[in-house]
């Protein structure tokens, strides 16, 4: 099929084993077709580059997990008339925490006070003198996987133990904020279109949902947006998510921000009206989209609410007369606004790509970490570190944990559904087709309710 005169080419950028963030059903009316290429890991990136041209891609849509960040940006460098949407400077943040925190200190954004360290006798030092408790994460990749990566240790001998057993590269150390609850805001055009609070459970710390946390739409207060679209403006990114902290001392902290987060459908489908919007010369209308519009829409069940699609909004025209009429740019002070490309490369890998160059120039204080799986990147499968020309970077996804939190499925009954359907297959079921879990024995409609419902709040944590 031809392009249509005016119109680039667009493509979707696909990883084997990624779940898929977007498809042609969220880029509803566009009239051209829309090219597939799909990056498959270890010895592929000159096919995969090759691939691009052939198809005269001009566009490629999608997030890049972290494993592979660093090849797409030499595959960036080798495309450099195609653009990438979230460009690889948006997706800076996807790849560590490190790069939150590196983010964050040049924008000057509120975040807990960070400590990172490429040498062990370095870090073992400094947490000797800590004030504690402290904050030890895993800094590669986004994903605290339902919070099963983030520490809370109280003294020099708990870090300790934990680094021995975790081994964790690099030693990510934070200031431990105490919370009153953290908020996801999502973002399109830098304009928020969903935002919700995650509550910790009573005396305890971590407010994921999977570790028995709530959340709620409700009253989410406007600092909070302004913060968030402060952040997406920052990193120039056409769509983004941001986790902000609400401490008890009353301080706001940016926790996580990125371009790869969990997102309903319909939430996915205005993220394609405004990209059409954006490359279409205006062909294509931008969408309206209300202020705290989820909060309406948050009180739908969840198990409908994941299934609607293209929801739409009028916009309000006000009773006006003598002809005179008051007009804001919104509502509320919160347009959507088109991302402009930047001329220049932001974040440099030849600069802020910490772990390999400190292998690199200091190898004699280099210290080789243990093998780090990577869990739920982007809502993808778990992968090793991609190192060059290495043909086995793909592991297998588990699911034990999500199905193993639901009361009443055990270890047996989790295994049975993964082995029926194999691990695709309920990623599916879970995200399209719900009702395919009821082929599984003991998967009734009250059960498989549970289920849906446990996912809805496991997804919103990743």
């Amino acid at each position: 099929m031809k392009n249509t005169p005016g119109l680039p080419k667009l493509g979707f950028l696909y990883l084997n084993h990624v779940l898929r963030f977007f498809d042609n059903s969220n880029f509803k009316g566009w009239p051209d077709k829309i090219a597939q290429v799909t990056y498959r890991w270890g010895k592929d990136k000159q096919r995969f580059i090759d691939e691009v041209k052939a198809k005269k891609i001009n566009v490629l849509i999608g997030n890049i997990p972290a494993t592979a960040y660093e090849t797409f940006r030499e595959i960036a460098k080798a495309l450099p008339e195609v653009e990438f949407v979230p460009s690889l400077d948006a997706q800076f943040s996807n790849k560590s925490k490190e790069n939150v925190t590196h983010f964050c200190n040049k924008y000057n954004l509120p975040a807990p006070n960070t400590s990172i360290f490429y040498v062990p006798d370095r870090a073992d030092k400094y947490l000797k003198n800590a004030v504690y408790p402290k904050i030890i994460k895993r800094s590669f990749g986004p994903s605290n996987y339902g919070g099963y990566f983030v520490h809370k240790v109280d003294n020099y001998t708990q870090a300790k133990m934990l680094l021995n057993k975790r081994k964790y590269y690099p030693v990510y150390v934070q200031d431990f904020v105490p919370m009153e609850a953290d908020i996801r805001v999502m973002l399109i055009g830098h304009k928020p279109v969903c935002a919700f609070w995650r509550r910790p459970p009573e005396g305890e710390w971590l407010t994921n949902t999977s570790q028995g946390g709530s959340m709620d739409y409700e009253n989410v207060p406007k600092n909070i947006l302004k913060l968030a679209v402060e952040t997406s403006k920052a990193a120039n990114a056409e769509y983004w998510a941001c986790d902000i902290a609400l401490g008890k001392n009353g301080q706001i902290y940016i926790l996580e921000c990125a371009t790869a987060f969990a997102a309903f459908p319909y939430i996915r489908d205005w993220i394609g009206q405004y990209l059409m919007w954006k490359y279409s010369s205006g062909q294509f209308k931008l969408p309206n989209i209300p202020m705290w519009n989820w909060e309406e829409l948050g009180k739908i069940n969840v198990t409908l609410l994941r299934t609607m699609r293209h929801i739409t909004f009028g916009k309000h025209i006000p009773s006006y007369d003598s002809n005179e009429l008051f007009k804001q740019l919104d509502e509320y002070g919160f347009p959507v606004m088109e991302v402009q490309n930047k001329p220049y490369e932001e974040w440099p890998s030849s600069i802020w790509n910490f772990q390999d160059n400190f292998q690199l120039n200091h190898p004699d204080l280099y210290c080789e970490p243990d093998p780090i799986e990577i869990s739920k990147d982007e809502s993808c499968e778990p992968l090793v570190v991609e190192e060059h020309d290495d043909s086995t970077v793909i592991s297998q996804l588990s699911l034990m944990t999500f199905f193993t939190g639901i009361k009443g499925i055990g270890n047996k009954m989790a295994q049975d559904i993964i082995n029926t359907l194999g691990t695709q297959g309920v990623i599916d079921a879970l995200q399209n087709n719900p009702n395919k879990l009821c082929e599984i024995k003991n998967v009734k409609a009250k059960k498989l309710e549970m289920i849906t419902s446990h996912w809805q709040q496991f997804s919103q944590t990743l």
